[in-house]
């Protein structure tokens, strides 16, 4: 989220994705409400210290902190909210005036809030829990979206290494040491989590796709996801083939393990001093990397993940469900999960941090690690990540991306005068006309340029 989204969706007032709350010194009690029926719709942004018509109203500056504890502490209450939830509230100033907003993106499963089911249209917040046909369309509406939910009923805890539990603590431990899952036996934890659940439409019980392939033994995964496959090649010497090769295909929280280790072996590390600490930034962007490989990838497809190590390149692959198409930019990304429930879980184990944070990490690490390259996240029904890891890669980088000195001109006397023809810049820099219309074709691959016939005006 940057600020000038915010002002963007301040000026646009309250729609089925934005919901102003006026409170200056508090939580308004409706809040989770609202988060629940975002949850159940298509996800959505709430803003605080905004009145109803969007005007900055602002927030107590000595109230924030304990609105930001107990924002976290209510939405992992599973009495409050089932399943529980992990947000982070985002600080702005704006007009002199403090407001925080949350992103709440559309999950997986139905969440209730206070035991009740909420959705979420045009005029606010609806309780819809005494509508069964209301209540069946949003659980149609889930099974359409995500599958990580999918139910397998003869699924038994002996299927699953729930072994892993008492490390999965110690992560919890090490996060956020009050944590309501601290508190919670095992069939309570994953209960709460949302890997043991009902189908309300079927009548079904058991443990989901998402529990199968967070805790689920080599076998049980086979069976229930048999296309599931992380391929790791290190290719350096022999560019044909590989010099090393690791074949994953175990639950992913010992998957996250052997990706890590697998890249820590074969890339060198650099450290920098960040928040007076000595820290990794090639593990840093090992994590997000290797995050978005495991969660954010469609488990329905027999497509085979890839993480590839290369002299210059670390890259990555995996098939996903697009909701755009194209490169992602810092500033125009919006996060929503590819598995919410799984995103979950990794969050608050502290293997992720909040949604969205991943591009935010690469983007603001990359350019430390590789001499200022920049990360490139391209996607498609293949999500794509490149990530330069030497100078001599920043320098390609560089050059595919950047625009030379002629197509910087170009691009100024475009600025100037929309309606500048091909001809008129092939007078300038005496050139042809063929040499100015190549030079635009390698524009369109790094910047945003395009020629409006209809109307003969340029699009920069």
């Amino acid at each position: 989220m940057t600020k000038e989204k915010l002002e963007e969706l301040l000026a646009n007032h309250e729609k089925i994705t934005v919901e102003y709350k006026e409170s200056r010194t508090a939580i308004p009690a409706n809040t989770y409400e609202t988060v629940a029926s975002f949850s159940n719709r298509y996800g959505g942004y709430i803003i605080f210290g905004a009145d109803d018509n969007g005007n900055p109203v602002g927030i107590n500056p000595k109230c924030i902190s304990n609105m930001k504890k107990n924002f976290a502490n209510q939405l992992n209450n599973s009495d409050k909210m089932s399943p529980t939830l992990y947000l982070s509230l985002e600080e702005f100033e704006i007009g002199g005036k403090k407001l925080m907003c949350c992103f709440v993106p559309c999950s997986s499963t139905v969440v209730k809030c206070n035991g009740r089911i909420f959705d979420r249209n045009e005029d606010g917040d609806f309780d819809i829990t005494d509508s069964p046909i209301q209540v069946e369309n949003l659980y149609a509406r889930k099974i359409g979206a995500f599958n990580e939910h999918k139910i397998f009923p003869f699924v038994e805890d002996s299927d699953l290494k729930l072994e892993l539990l008492p490390q999965v603590r110690q992560l919890i431990q090490n996060k956020n040491s009050e944590h309501e899952w601290l508190k919670m036996n095992d069939k309570d934890l994953l209960i709460s989590a949302g890997l043991y659940e009902k189908d309300f439409v079927t009548g079904e019980k058991g443990y989901n796709l998402a529990a199968v392939m967070l805790f689920g033994k080599d076998a049980t995964i086979r069976s229930c996801c048999p296309g599931y496959i992380t391929d790791a090649i290190f290719r350096v010497e022999n560019t044909e083939r590989y010099d090393d090769r690791l074949r994953v295909q175990t639950n992913l929280i010992e998957s996250y393990d052997l990706l890590m280790k697998f890249i820590q072996v074969h890339t060198s590390d650099k450290f920098f001093l960040i928040d007076n600490n000595n820290t990794s930034v090639r593990d840093i962007i090992a994590r997000e990397v290797v995050t978005n490989i495991l969660v954010h990838r469609d488990f329905s497809s027999a497509y085979p993940a890839k993480l590839t190590v290369e002299k210059d390149w670390l890259k990555t692959e995996n098939w996903c469900r697009p909701r755009r198409h194209g490169n992602i930019l810092q500033d125009e990304f919006s996060p929503y999960p590819k598995n919410p429930l799984i995103a979950n879980f990794f969050t608050t184990m502290g293997r992720t941090e909040s949604i969205g944070s991943g591009v935010k990490n690469l983007y603001q690490y990359t350019p430390l690690y590789s001499d200022g390259g920049k990360p490139v996240l391209f996607e498609d029904d293949v999500f794509k990540i490149e990530i330069p890891l030497t100078k001599e890669a920043t320098e390609n980088q560089k050059s595919e991306t950047e625009l030379n000195e002629r197509e910087s001109q170009i691009r100024d006397l475009i600025s100037n005068n929309r309606k500048i023809r091909t001809e008129e810049l092939a007078d300038h820099f005496k050139v042809d006309r063929r040499t100015i219309l190549r030079d635009i074709s390698k524009m369109k691959a790094k910047i945003k340029i395009s020629y409006d016939k209809k109307n003969g005006v340029w699009e920069l």
